[in-house]
């Protein structure tokens, strides 16, 4: 128990230190305008605490396994949910290598996300990664026919005139049979789809192999295959749900910011509490700001709480996910009763990009 606790308490400790050195509450700032965050991340961009952040993760991961080894089923459970989220985590983290604002070498934000995250997790190959979500998702946020975010979500069964049933197994889709599927059959189709297959089915298989030889099976499928199949796809997919107004986005023109204020949003503006709860589970590392991302994309997530401050909330920012007349899902839910969506805010969109 001292030991797993002690690896869980190194692994926080150790990852502080990107926090810390990248933090604008450094120093005295006037983080006022774009330029101004930019020019102080350029003055913290560098190629060490990125290791020291991912090299942190995964000791308390190594943590978790230990503590899942010595206890009870209580213990297997607790460590599958926060396995999850630690995956959340990692993927966040390399969305951000994807971007290049990772390190201050891009190849070494692109090795780090490969070698820590995308390879022992079984995602795709960061070059793919890179096209589909920075050069089609990007630029084409709520595109019908472009967007390939969207199309995942038309693929589940949310699209216009859904029925409440439906679109109630839909939100939860990863965790029904067909998602289930679906998460193994992408899985299979990011390693033996790549050049590298072999080499990627091993480095997917060594993290639970040497978790089954140290501590036993039990903590290899609760440390990483339920996780990874059940509860991080379920985390991931909440996310994707509430990082966009998917199904009403206005069709706005103008420069990137206001474009995205109009189909972005933004959630818990007003209930910090509930804020720092997602960003410390369900939508870390920036993810909490998607409008800012959105509008500059080249920002890292520690300066993206000044970014917001300078540029506002999208025009949606609710401060619920399921209940009350203007919680997320519910808006999603209207604006598919509609037998149609309104094609206008995808042509414009793409138009001003």
């Amino acid at each position: 128990m001292f030991t797993a606790l002690l690896l869980i308490t190194l692994g926080i400790t150790i990852r502080q230190a990107d926090r810390w050195w990248h933090s604008p509450r450094r120093g005295r700032h006037t983080l006022k305008t774009l330029r101004d965050v930019m020019a102080l991340q350029r003055q913290r961009v560098n190629d060490a605490t990125p290791v020291l952040l991912l090299i942190g993760h995964w000791v308390e991961i190594a943590g978790w396994c230990l503590f899942a080894a010595h206890h009870g089923v209580w213990a297997w459970v607790l460590t599958a949910v926060v396995s999850a989220v630690k995956m959340r985590h990692l993927q966040e983290v390399s969305h951000f290598a994807v971007h290049g604002v990772l390190t201050r070498n891009p190849r070494l934000s692109a090795f780090l996300a490969e070698a820590a995250v995308h390879l022992p997790l079984g995602f795709v190959p960061v070059p793919v990664r890179r096209q589909r979500h920075v050069r089609e998702h990007h630029p084409n946020a709520t595109v019908s026919g472009v967007d390939p975010n969207l199309a995942d979500l038309h693929q589940a069964g949310l699209h216009p005139g859904v029925a409440t049933r439906h679109f109630v197994r839909a939100v939860v889709f990863p965790l029904t049979p067909h998602g289930i599927v679906d998460t193994v059959q992408g899985i299979y189709a990011n390693i033996f789809t790549s050049q590298a297959r072999w080499g990627r089915f091993v480095a997917l298989a060594a993290a639970p192999t040497i978790a089954t030889w140290a501590w036993g099976w039990h903590v290899a499928l609760f440390v990483f295959v339920i996780p990874r199949l059940l509860f991080y796809p379920q985390l991931a997919w909440m996310s994707l749900l509430v990082e966009h107004r998917w199904f009403d986005a206005e069709p706005i023109a103008g420069p990137p910011a206001v474009v995205e204020a109009a189909r972005c949003l933004r959630m818990y503006p007003n209930l910090p509490a509930l804020a720092l709860l997602a960003r410390g589970t369900w939508l870390p590392y920036g993810d909490l700001y998607h409008y800012a991302h959105s509008a500059h994309p080249s920002v890292r997530w520690n300066f993206l709480p000044a970014l917001e401050h300078a540029i506002g909330f999208p025009h949606y920012s609710p401060d619920a996910l399921l209940l009350g007349d203007n919680a997320v899902l519910r808006r999603h839910r209207k604006a598919l009763a509609a037998d149609t969506v309104a094609d206008a805010p995808q042509t414009v969109a793409l138009l001003t990009r």
